[in-house]
């Protein structure tokens, strides 16, 4: 995890690893242990500054102080964390046993969630110095941890979606055809940055064929004349995630493409128009699905219809059928249908949003008419 922190105060990481304990007890979890990576950031403010082999590990449990686990030769850093002041530090050093520093902190017969990017030879670790002990990944355990946002967190991902229209505003006036899809990758990731991404995570531009791959690893495909062209790209602002697709066309489409592409225009719209408190998560896959199913498409609809976002690009929850979790207020997500024919072309429309009191709030105004470029 990289990126410049998000301002927030000591409270505000106090705050969150007292909600995580108590959402740990409430899942019957004896506590947390929290590897580097996103949930550390997001629980302290702190990002070791590398992921090595050296045992790291924030331990949460109810009614204890947090305890950070770190290697000694990383305690200073750790300890200029915002949130450091707001939980103890235990340092050991080379030649020591981390594994048995840390069994100490832990029910010996408890069962923890565990963060899912936790190294094996840790988890491992763990279980032979305390064999009693079991695991859950967070995400099983706790998917919601990190889901629902406050007013600062919405500020963030507002201003971060705001940066990526502000990027699509751009890309849409550069050079399309006659240009390499790499190239103009690199004018979208010269761009996020430009307008104050720190992190940039993706800039898919799949053109043409290479449209009908919704994940297409750009490529030096020369981009010509008729091609439809899927734009996505994101990543991290301030700490926090922008992800926004647009479907362009050098020169004038067809009409069939000018259909698929109102086609996905009105799935993203219905599916936008399901999100308000309640509402099951795959209602909204639902309702945009549904859209293209009528129209005959919903075999090339090949994907969810969105995933989370926060501190990272793509996290809990997922817009899917079997998703029963309900939308809560503060809640941000993508609403991305699309239609993908392959050999020909796909069409990708994604917005962010965010659920509010009685509905749903885009974080991404770009429009989602069809584009021409040239």
């Amino acid at each position: 995890m990289t990126g410049t922190a998000a301002p927030f105060a000591a409270d505000d990481y106090r705050a969150r690893m007292e909600r995580a304990a108590r959402s740990a007890a409430e899942a019957g979890l004896a506590g947390l242990l929290v590897a580097p990576g996103p949930d550390m950031v997001w629980l302290t403010g702190y990002a070791p500054p590398a992921v090595t082999e050296r045992l790291t590990l924030l331990v949460l449990a109810p009614g204890q102080d947090p305890v950070l686990v770190v290697p000694t030769l990383e305690a200073p850093d750790a300890a200029k964390a915002v949130g450091a002041s707001a939980l103890t530090l235990r340092d050991w050093t080379d030649g020591k046993d981390p594994y048995a520093a840390t069994a100490a902190l832990l029910d010996a017969g408890g069962r923890f969630g565990i963060s899912d990017n936790a190294w094996a030879m840790h988890l491992l670790g763990l279980q032979k110095a305390l064999p009693g002990t079991s695991y859950a990944s967070l995400t099983e355990a706790l998917p919601m941890l990190r889901a629902v946002k406050d007013a600062a967190e919405l500020e963030l991902l507002a201003a971060a979606g705001a940066a990526a229209d502000a990027t699509f505003e751009e890309i849409r006036n550069v050079p399309f055809g006659g240009r390499r899809e790499s190239e103009v990758a690199a004018d979208l990731a010269d761009l996020l940055r430009r307008f104050g991404h720190s992190q940039v995570d993706f800039t898919i531009v799949a053109s043409g064929p290479n449209g009908a791959n919704p994940h297409h690893e750009v490529g030096d495909r020369v981009i010509e004349r008729g091609d439809m062209v899927v734009l996505d790209f994101g990543g991290l602002k301030d700490g926090y995630g922008s992800d926004t697709s647009r479907t362009v066309h050098v020169g004038e489409p067809t009409d069939e493409e000018r259909r698929v592409h109102d086609l996905v225009r009105a799935a993203q719209e219905a599916g936008f128009r399901a999100v308000r408190p309640g509402v099951p998560c795959q209602d909204v896959d639902r309702a945009a699905r549904a859209v293209i199913a009528d129209a005959g498409y919903g075999e090339y609809f090949i994907h969810r219809t969105g995933h989370g976002i926060g501190v990272t690009t793509h996290e809990p929850p997922y817009m899917i059928e079997g998703e029963e979790q309900p939308l809560v207020a503060g809640m941000c997500f993508s609403v991305e249908p699309g239609v993908y024919l392959p050999g020909r072309f796909g069409v990708r429309i994604e917005d962010i949003v965010t659920v509010t009191e009685d509905g749903g709030r885009r974080l991404n105004d770009t429009t989602r008419e069809m584009v021409i470029v040239d």
